[in-house]
């Protein structure tokens, strides 16, 4: 049976967003309300929409947790998404606890936990509109249409999105480069790292920069996680043969604490 790995931190945001209302008290004084039943009934909408789209599929809802190990590779990392999440946001979540089968990972966004998963079992459909999720190889559902992303594919967008930064997430890229003039750039000179580290050095930048770039843009694959995350490494860099190195506290030299708020799953044999 297909399995439909929902990113629900989308979907949740939109319905509990939708939800919210303003009471002006005047004398400087407004106030933000949401209806629950409400912003719950949209996002069970929405996930039965998306259960409509295939045949007879089981659910399973992808949020992240509320640590992000992307923090210490650069602290600035989503720095300028400093609104709170929309009224009524954890108690929608809590509900559908109740309702589905649901994954958070420790340290990880749902972007990443998708891609874990994704990676390890047959038979799965990513459901997510986020444009990272074009890296990870097999069938992604945008919420418009289904495609399918073969390895070579996954491994271009990631050093597009190397190259080009993605400012929805707060890290720029090489200056000038943007997707088209990244893909450009690839077209001409090869999808590989050395690729990457020519254009950052064409604009002034170094190799640490390059490589701090990657490590944000990476979502990561079964491959990047043994009981935490693994940072993505350049090895053979003329191919794009990637090999990656365990996270480590730069204080201690020690494995990252793999602490979580809410209920975490393992799925990995």
């Amino acid at each position: 049976m297909t399995e439909l790995l929902i990113d629900a931190d989308y979907i949740v945001y939109k319905a509990c967003a939708s939800a919210e209302y303003d009471i002006d008290w005047g004398d400087d004084v407004i106030m933000v309300g949401s209806r629950f039943s409400e912003a719950y009934n949209s996002a069970i909408r929405d996930l039965d929409r998306i259960k409509s789209e295939f045949f007879d599929p089981d659910i399973i809802l992808f949020f992240s947790d509320s640590t992000n190990f992307r923090k210490r590779v650069d602290p600035d990392y989503k720095g300028h998404r400093n609104r709170k999440k929309p009224c009524g946001y954890r108690r929608v979540i809590h509900k559908l606890h109740e309702e589905y089968k649901v994954i958070r990972m420790p340290e990880l966004e749902a972007d990443d936990a998708l891609g874990i998963y994704a990676t390890s079992n047959d038979d799965c459909v990513i459901v997510s509109p986020d444009k990272d999720m074009r890296q990870i190889p097999g069938r992604l559902y945008n919420m418009d249409e289904m495609f399918t992303i073969t390895p070579s594919a996954g491994w271009e967008w990631f050093l597009i999105q190397t190259l080009a930064g993605d400012s929805t997430d707060g890290y720029s890229g090489a200056p000038g480069f943007g997707i088209k003039t990244s893909q450009k750039f690839f077209t001409e000179y090869g999808y590989t790292w050395n690729s990457v580290v020519k254009a950052f050095k064409q604009k002034g930048l170094t190799e640490e920069d390059a490589l701090r770039n990657a490590r944000l843009a990476k979502i990561l694959t079964a491959d990047d996680y043994d009981n935490g995350p693994i940072l993505w490494t350049p090895t053979n860099a003329n191919i794009g043969v990637d090999s990656r190195t365990t996270i480590q506290d730069e204080e201690d030299g020690g494995s990252s604490d793999q602490v979580s708020e809410g209920e975490t799953y393992s799925f990995i044999s």
